[in-house]
């Protein structure tokens, strides 16, 4: 698969998600077989007034390539600019955010209200595609509510304006993350466009994965929520496509170590008290179905150091290890 003149070996995304696709959880992701990382979704805006947090979301790892940085906002020139800037650096290719729900963001015009705005979406694109010297690419939902399905004409006028892919999310943006994911709407896409389409939405398994390419024909399979506490459903899609056979789950041991491990990552980038706050809600997801994990998740809200968290966890790392003998 082709974005641009970037070659993509293995066609499985993990997607931009704010507040978990950092440094560490790409990494962990990239480790079990991920094929193309994306950061968080990053303010044009933040970029241009050079805010730290927002530039500290660019540090980009040698282990991570092939990776796309996710840009959000409303301005085609500001965010041309940005692009231009982003394209300086090791990311290879530029993400477009219009899909995403948070009132915040709609509020503002930005993310998934774009697709309300035909007209803008083309000026953001022609714009950003022509400042970047790398791939641009956009993700979308399949409309802002029901009313307003317009999926296929927003990706036609991407591609049209310079994408060289798109991602469709088959969700509008009234339904946040509720119901079922249309993938439908994906399929539509496919059939519409000469550029490449990844679909995206309700992969929580190797099985979602592969039914999705087959009833839609999409060129790539984008993971989000399905990879949350799990990156090892990277690994699962990619052993039933070429073998037909999904490895067993993930150990409470290997849950419990990687979650320890994820924990250490974020303190070396973040420092120890954001890191242990942060590792926070990635524990209660790594413990999912354990037996007792929620009187464990509710203990781990309130702790606040990184010796505490290694000792909460390794006690219940024995006390199930225990329980199996």
């Amino acid at each position: 698969m082709k974005i641009g003149d970037l070659l993509v070996k293995n066609p499985i995304f993990l997607a931009p998600m704010a507040g978990i696709t950092d440094l560490p959880f790409r990494l962990l992701c990239r480790e079990q077989g991920c094929g193309v990382v994306f950061t968080e979704m990053i303010s044009a805006k933040g970029l241009y007034y050079r805010n730290t947090r927002t530039q500290n979301m660019l540090e980009i790892h040698p282990d991570e390539h092939p990776i796309g940085v996710q840009i959000f906002g409303s301005e085609p020139l500001l965010m041309a600019r940005m692009a231009e800037k982003i394209s300086e650096t090791s990311a290879d290719l530029i993400d477009i955010n219009m899909g995403c729900p948070a009132p915040k963001i709609v509020k503002n015009g930005e993310g998934s209200a774009l697709l309300k705005n035909p007209r803008l979406v083309e000026e953001i694109v022609r714009e950003v595609s022509r400042a970047s010297a790398k791939p641009v690419t956009i993700k979308i939902r399949k409309g802002f509510d029901e009313k307003s399905i317009n999926g296929v004409e927003i990706a036609l006028i991407a591609e049209q304006a310079g994408a060289a892919a798109v991602t469709v999310h088959g969700r509008t943006r009234e339904q946040f993350y509720s119901g079922t994911a249309d993938w439908n709407i994906i399929k539509q896409v496919k059939s519409r466009l000469s550029i490449p389409v990844i679909g995206n939405g309700d992969i929580f398994s190797a099985q979602d994965a592969l039914r999705m390419k087959e009833q839609t024909g999409c060129d790539g399979i984008m993971v989000a929520r399905g990879a949350q506490g799990n990156p090892w459903l990277f690994r699962d899609i990619i052993a039933l496509r070429d073998t037909g056979i999904v490895p067993q789950p993930p150990s409470a041991r290997e849950r419990i170590q990687t979650a320890l491990r994820h924990m250490h990552m974020l303190i070396q980038i973040k420092g120890e008290k954001v890191g242990v706050c942060e590792i926070r809600k990635h524990v209660s997801w790594y413990l999912k179905g354990l037996k007792g994990a929620g009187q464990i998740r509710k203990l781990i809200n309130t702790i606040s150091t990184a010796s505490e968290m290694e000792d909460t966890l390794l006690s219940y790392q024995i006390q199930l290890e225990s329980t199996i003998q």
